[in-house]
């Protein structure tokens, strides 16, 4: 048995004990948890501060390092979506469904824990924690592989969560860390079929589709975030701008910022006059199409074929003419990656023909795409943003991380 394997069926037992575990009980280990990052945050804080150092020293951009930085306000922004996880409805045992057949025999549907969940993440050290929480309230256990450019802050917090679970009489093991961060821990954790019930890659596209393609474990695609917003040619052309700007460069590294617009060729040097200055506050680089190369002059670069389909996590932003709304539609088909895209326009006719045709887990009329977010949606703390259609799509909290099971009650009934 590989070490892996080891951790794996520790998780499994572990899974046993928390499915059984009561709202109180998981509720309390939750609030020891949020508790001890604040109590025990400037080791957590040291351990981060390593690998900010390390990342920089390695050439990784800024936005991506403003990813991977913890500060003590972040801290406490983390420690209170824990004891807000703890204040959520505990899905567990809740009746979904309640009916008698004519033979007398009473069907319940009761939510259950999923049982042991493999989460994949790449340089968002708070996302250990986000997704161990979420994964015991919902009562799994959980065994997370983060990369490299956060080990030591991921070891430090599976350290504090694990000793904070023993607290409150859980099992450890229902949080743990693989410490290997090689691609063969990686690539066994993604055939762990026997001890993992289902995997959940979190990251860039490159991390998703490469564990789509491997793991024979079944999956759950989130992140992969190409998004656009479409100006149309009825829009209110200040408010797009401001939509724009804010959907690139609140935080460029996030998987619901957009990677392009989409620009009705009627309104597109309108667009252009009343967006540019706000971007340049960032210095975003504009890769276009011919038509927007000619309107922006040095402004823009030309687009290459690859960056329509790339996930740039930075400052850079596609620009795309087209001469229809269907035709914005039938492009952010092809490039998107069913994550969050959002139309600009004052035609209720037009949004709605959006709406309906984007093939997407949250569409936008006149929104920024910002807002792909459990707790912007009210929705409470999330694990990921779903974008595949089976199970889950769109933001993933507790309810996303149960299964079911039908109960059936009676008094002898036979076939």
């Amino acid at each position: 048995m590989t070490d892996l394997e080891r951790q794996g069926a520790a998780a499994k037992k572990a899974a046993v004990a928390m499915a059984l575990a009561t709202t109180e009980q998981k509720n309390k280990a939750l609030l020891a948890i949020a508790d001890a990052l604040e109590a025990r945050q400037d080791e957590w804080l040291a351990a981060n501060k390593e690998d900010y150092e390390a990342a920089k020293a390695g050439g990784m951009n800024s936005s991506m390092l403003d990813r991977l930085l913890l500060t003590p306000e972040r801290v406490a922004g983390v420690a209170e979506g824990v004891r807000q996880a703890a204040a959520l409805p505990d899905p567990i045992g809740v009746v979904t469904k309640e009916f008698t057949r004519p033979n007398g025999m009473k069907i319940q549907q009761r939510r259950v824990p999923l049982g042991v969940i493999g989460m994949i993440f790449e340089s968002r050290p708070n996302v250990a924690v986000d997704a161990a929480v979420l994964c015991l309230k919902a009562g799994n256990a959980c065994i997370l592989r983060g990369g490299k450019e956060t080990i030591r802050s991921n070891i430090c917090s599976e350290g504090i969560m694990r000793k904070a679970l023993e607290s409150a009489r859980l099992p450890a093991d229902a949080v743990s860390l693989i410490h290997d961060t090689s691609r063969e821990t990686a690539k066994e954790l993604m055939h762990l079929e026997e001890y993992i019930d289902i995997l959940i890659p979190r990251g860039g596209a490159g991390l998703i589709r490469s564990v789509t393609k491997e793991a024979s474990v079944p999956v759950i695609r989130t992140g992969e975030g190409i998004c656009h917003v479409y100006v149309d040619s009825e829009a209110d052309i200040p408010m797009a701008a401001k939509i724009a700007w804010n959907a690139k460069v609140s935080r460029p590294s996030t998987c619901n910022a957009i990677e392009g617009v989409v620009l009705h060729e009627s309104i597109a040097d309108a667009f252009w006059k009343e967006a540019l200055p706000l971007l340049a506050e960032k210095n975003v680089e504009i890769r276009g199409d011919g038509p927007t190369c000619s309107l922006l002059g040095e402004r823009a670069k030309a687009a290459a074929p690859e960056d329509w389909d790339t996930e740039f996590n930075d400052f850079i932003l596609t620009s795309k003419v087209v001469g229809s709304a269907q035709e914005a539609i039938d492009f952010i088909n092809e490039h998107g990656t069913q994550h969050s895209e959002c139309i600009v326009t004052e035609n209720p006719e037009t949004a709605e023909l959006f709406l309906n045709s984007v093939d997407t887990a949250a569409v936008y009329w006149n929104v920024s795409t910002r807002f792909t977010d459990g707790f912007e949606f009210g929705l409470g703390a999330e694990i990921g943003i779903s974008t595949q259609k089976l199970h889950a799509r769109g933001p993933m909290g507790l309810e996303e991380l149960t299964s079911w099971k039908y109960v059936v009650t009676g008094d002898g009934q036979i076939r």
